[in-house]
Parts: structure tokens; C-alpha cells; sequence
């Protein structure tokens, strides 16, 4: 059975057992279809434990039972994880998620992290009805990494990028109200890159991390003083799949 490739965990109480640091090595394990004596083998622990972990994390749907296997005149029940990584859905949180429209200033890193909670909300739903529908979920999406300079050049992007969706949301879409189409929501965010800690306590930039992974042949030349780095887009509708950088456009 194929897995998914990202799972959202959206039921408290799959959260409360994947809290659990033997449940996450189990869920690990079943990757591919697994049974609980192999398990017990690896992880060091006694068959029927790993068995009740088994279980519980089947009636939450973490895992799925896909067959048996005969061994030694027994049948021994065999599971696999439902996809091969997880997120955790707002959901999980009830009324403590965080929402967007108690958040006042739209600049604030609190609104860009509740939007991307509405954000995962969303897309989780339309992932699900697309599910049962036996359709594709068309989406888009960008990542890219650049550096300012100065606030004045801050601001003037800031600026410019506004201008710019603003006249292609005018040019190629139809208004929000209309009722016509499909609706769509385009969330565009930006923050620091935050500098990650070494084993040994030192800081170490994003930058610093592709230089150590990297051989210096590969590296592009950029404009004097600037330093800029773009990872695909990609665009997904049906049986087709785009991917260009994100100045380009799907054909």
C-alpha cells in the first residue's frame, strides 16, 4: 500500500500517543508492512508490548493493518504507517489554535504564524474532499532565499512585490464575491532566516550550512554586494506538474 508522503495528525489523541518516544519509533519502523516480533527485535523490548502499541496506534489511525504473515503455525498481524511524515493540525489545539482574525497587526510575526495555522487548516480539508473525490488538489507554491541591505531596500520590495500581486490578481482571476469559479487563497510571508546552533553552542547561518555542503564550483555568481538563492516552484493540477523558478510562468 503507498503511503502518503505527509500525514496530518489532526485527533488529539493520535497527538497524545505519538508523545510517546516508543510509539514514534514503532510508527518509524512501519514504513514498510512490519509485525510486532521483528519490532520487539529491534527496538529490545518484548513482543507483546509492542503489540499494544500496535494496537492503539491502529484504532488512531496512525497505522493501518495491511495482511498477516504465517510463523511457526501462527498468524502474526502485520502494519504499516499511514504516511512517512507527519505534521500536527491546529486542530489539535481546539480553542487554543491560533486564529487570524484575532490577530491586530498583520505585520507581526503572530499574524504570519496564524496564518500559516489557517493556512494547514485549509489545505488539510481541501486535501481530504479532493481525497474522496478521487481528484488531484491543484496548488502552488514558492520558497526562496535573499538578503536586504538596508530597510530602504526592505521597504521598496515590500512595495514592489504588493504592486505587483495586486495587478496580477486584477489581471488573471475573477473577483472573490463573484461566486464564479473556484476559490483559491494566496498567502505570501517573509521572516529572518533564524541562525542554527552546533553541538557545540556556536551559531551557524543557512549560509553557513550549503558552503559546508556544497562544493564551491557549483555556486552561481550574483550581483556585487548581494547574495541570493532560489529553490523551485512548483504548480500541480490533474495528471500535469509544473516546476520553474517562481519569475517563471506555467505553460
Amino acid at each position: 500500500m503507498a503511503l502518503e508522503a505527509v500525514g496530518t495528525v489532526d485527533e488529539p489523541r493520535a497527538a497524545r500517543l505519538l508523545m510517546h518516544p516508543l510509539r514514534r519509533r514503532i510508527v518509524e519502523l512501519a514504513k514498510e508492512p512490519a509485525g510486532a516480533s521483528g519490532m520487539a527485535r529491534v527496538l529490545g523490548v518484548p513482543r507483546q508490548k509492542v503489540n499494544y502499541h500496535l494496537s492503539q496506534l491502529a484504532r488512531a489511525g496512525v497505522l493501518r493493518h495491511v495482511g498477516k504473515v504465517q510463523r511457526r503455525g501462527l498468524f502474526e498481524q502485520l502494519y504499516q504507517a499511514s504516511a512517512r511524515m507527519y505534521v500536527l493540525s491546529p486542530r489539535v489545539l481546539g480553542p487554543l489554535a491560533a486564529e487570524v482574525g484575532q490577530m491586530g497587526d498583520a505585520y507581526s510575526a503572530s499574524y504570519l504564524m496564524a496564518l500559516t495555522s489557517q493556512l494547514q487548516s485549509e489545505l488539510r480539508r481541501a486535501q481530504s474532499e479532493a481525497r474522496k473525490q478521487g481528484k488531484r488538489l491543484a496548488t502552488l507554491s514558492v520558497n526562496t532565499e535573499f538578503r536586504f541591505e538596508s530597510a530602504e531596500q526592505q521597504r521598496n520590495f515590500a512595495e514592489g512585490l504588493m504592486k505587483a500581486i495586486t495587478e496580477l490578481v486584477g489581471r488573471h482571476t475573477a473577483p472573490a464575491r463573484s461566486g464564479r469559479g473556484r476559490p483559491y487563497r494566496l498567502v505570501i510571508g517573509s521572516y529572518p532566516i533564524p541562525p542554527e546552533r552546533t553541538s557545540r553552542g556556536r551559531k551557524r547561518s543557512a549560509e553557513d550550512e550549503r558552503s559546508n555542503q556544497r562544493p564551491a564550483r557549483a555556486r552561481l555568481p550574483s550581483r556585487p554586494g548581494r547574495r541570493s538563492r532560489t529553490r523551485s516552484g512548483s504548480w500541480t493540477g490533474g495528471s500535469t506538474r509544473w516546476r520553474a523558478k517562481p519569475s517563471s510562468a506555467p505553460r
